[in-house]
């Protein structure tokens, strides 16, 4: 007797994308669609721990350029999860 395996994997649906600053209308990045939306959801815990530390960092050294280099790992960790959601939903 033969087990049939579900294959189907949610995964991202490239809605996603990045803006920084008011008014714009060129996004600065966007999330590609069809990465797995579980590796999707891994790297973005991965940014969100790079972003503690330099967030840490940057107020403790009173270092500005870690904490706005903190601000866009956060926002791209942002983006990874919330197309992750939208692929599964799908």
């Amino acid at each position: 007797m033969s087990v049939e395996q579900n294959t189907s994997v949610n995964t991202t649906v490239g809605k996603t994308k990045f803006y920084q600053g008011e008014g714009l209308t060129q996004p600065l990045f966007c999330i590609e669609p069809g990465i797995p939306c579980q590796h999707a959801r891994e790297q973005a815990s991965e940014l969100m721990g790079c972003v503690r530390d330099l967030t840490i960092t940057g107020v403790m050294e009173d270092n500005p350029q870690l904490i706005w280099a903190s601000h866009y790992l956060s926002a791209l960790a942002k983006a990874l999860m919330d197309d992750a959601e939208w692929g599964m939903m799908n």
